[in-house]
């Protein structure tokens, strides 16, 4: 499989507070690769900086061979849908619109084109009952499946996700992972920021374990969660399990 995104010495600050001090890490075409860590390990600022949504402050992040900042900003988030914790839908919009909005305007596809596209991966996330569902009557596990529909109508090459269960009910969050996993078995390339370790133990192809803005540890993930190395990914772990 060719390395289809490459981080060579990432660094990020905000201020004073050095956030990333030199990551570095390579993902294959088809890998699931799970992004595991406290909270202000740096693990959202480094996926944030994948996509430009924060812009890096030295090192070099390479998108199929090429650096992503002489990249069209556009183009690089249509070839990497992202997914948030916080869903990020437009609420005035019913749910295929929120799916077709940027296919229309980004893409300049015709409506019954879009529509068409829509259709098919909404249906696909189990939400092809809702197309005309207004967004504030969904469930969160709903929007959530909503939101992973509308970041594939761009067919994109690369997923990230942002801990996209961490703002749902527990008894929902099997929904979402499971469109995920789905995903994964269709060979979707995907890095997932997550707290779900069984979900990172049991799917994804090779687990990071980052801690004070640097990668502590990675490897296959049943290696990871069986036989970790370090003594911080050792306590985080047992904390987590």
């Amino acid at each position: 499989m060719n390395t289809i995104l490459e981080v060579i010495d990432l660094k990020k600050s905000y201020g004073n507070n050095e956030v990333l001090k030199g990551v570095n890490i390579s993902i294959k075409e088809k890998e699931v690769v799970c992004i595991i860590g406290s909270s202000g390990s740096g693990k959202s600022t480094l996926l944030r900086c994948l996509n430009r949504l924060e812009e890096h402050d030295s090192g070099k992040i390479l998108f199929e061979g090429k650096d992503i900042t002489d990249e069209n900003i556009d183009l690089l988030r249509r070839k990497m849908g992202m997914v948030f914790q916080s869903f990020n839908l437009f609420n005035n919009m019913n749910v295929l619109k929120n799916c077709t909005f940027a296919l229309c305007k980004l893409l300049k596809m015709d409506k019954k084109e879009a529509t068409l596209i829509a259709t098919k991966h909404l249906e696909n996330v189990g939400m092809g009952k809702f197309l005309n569902a207004r967004v504030e009557n969904l469930s969160g596990g709903q929007k959530q499946r909503v939101a992973i529909a509308r970041a594939l109508c761009m067919n994109p090459k690369v997923m990230l996700f942002d801990e996209p269960t961490s703002a749902l009910d527990p008894e929902i969050v099997g929904e979402v992972l499971n469109v995920m996993k789905n995903l994964a078995e269709q060979g979707m390339t995907m890095i997932v920021v997550t707290h779900e370790m069984g979900f990172a133990k049991e799917v994804s192809t090779r687990t990071i374990f980052m801690d004070k803005g640097v990668v502590l540890e990675e490897g296959p993930s049943k290696e990871i969660f069986t036989n970790p190395k370090q003594e911080r990914t050792k306590e985080f772990l047992k904390r987590h399990l």
